[in-house]
């Protein structure tokens, strides 16, 4: 389980159950903003942490933030996977090459249209890789703060870019959700929290990613209804998994629910 300030293995009873005191495998960075951490296992069996930044646009003091740090299975051997990633809250292996997929929570308040810019984005992380963040936006687009084209041209551009201020947060492949027709099985559903600070909000809505030639290719809306038309939500998605019968399962803080969705059967 990754808290906000380190992972923790929990041992797990032959009931399910807990059976035993929290014990901490690592620590990394805690503190500032973007509390919230996601981990999963590659297929390297590899732990990987996202750790948001500290701020909405800064240069950070820790190589822990604005990342997602890569451990050994049992949590030791600490190091940056990929960075310039300002809040990648959602994480998410892909099935057919086992690349590590990434909702990415841009900015706030970029001048001169801060409602509409900069794009959400989808990244595919490799070793190494950066991603922009503090320094550029969108495809190598400096930030006003900086203004550094020079420090933006060697950083890796948005696999898909999305709707600004979505808040994309958990991601999951399609590839066992047998209760949908076979072409989705391809592609992906990521979970959008919504906007904070747009005088029309948008968001609080689970979108389908089309996948094509294993690169997100469109965006089209899947589940919508939790915002109404004068802008007001009874819902807010945060995650997305796909469920042992095949059906998908959408968690929603604003409303305290876990909804399970079918689709068609499948042919």
């Amino acid at each position: 389980m990754a808290n906000t300030d380190g992972v923790v293995r929990v041992p797990i009873g032959a009931n399910g159950l807990a059976s035993g005191d929290p014990v901490y495998v690592n620590h990394y960075d805690a503190g500032g903003g973007h509390w919230s951490r996601t981990i999963i296992f590659g297929r390297d069996s590899a732990m990987y942490v996202a750790v948001g930044s500290t701020c909405n646009i800064c240069v950070e003091t820790s190589t822990d933030r604005a990342a997602v740090l890569r451990f050994n299975e049992d949590g030791s051997g600490k190091r940056v996977y990929s960075s310039g990633l300002r809040n990648a809250v959602g994480l998410a292996v892909d099935p057919r090459t086992g690349a590590i997929w990434a909702t990415q929570n841009e900015r706030d308040n970029l001048r001169p249209e801060h409602e509409n810019l900069p794009a959400e984005e989808l990244n595919i992380l490799t070793a190494g890789g950066d991603y922009g963040w503090p320094y550029c936006h969108d495809d190598r687009v400096p930030n006003p703060e900086f203004n550094d084209a020079a420090r933006c041209a060697h950083t890796i551009p948005p696999a898909l870019a999305m709707q600004a201020h979505s808040a994309p947060l958990g991601l999951t492949f399609l590839d066992h959700a047998t209760s949908f027709p076979v072409d989705y099985r391809g592609d992906l559903l990521v979970a959008f929290h919504g906007s904070w600070n747009r005088d029309t909000p948008t968001g609080a809505k689970v979108v389908r990613v089309q996948v094509r030639n294993d690169k997100p290719v469109g965006v089209e809306d899947f589940i919508t209804g939790w915002q109404q038309s004068n802008g007001s939500r009874w819902g807010r998605p945060v995650d997305v998994l796909v469920a042992s019968d095949g059906s998908v399962l959408v968690s929603d803080d604003s409303g305290g629910n876990i909804y399970r969705v079918t689709g068609p059967a499948a042919r």
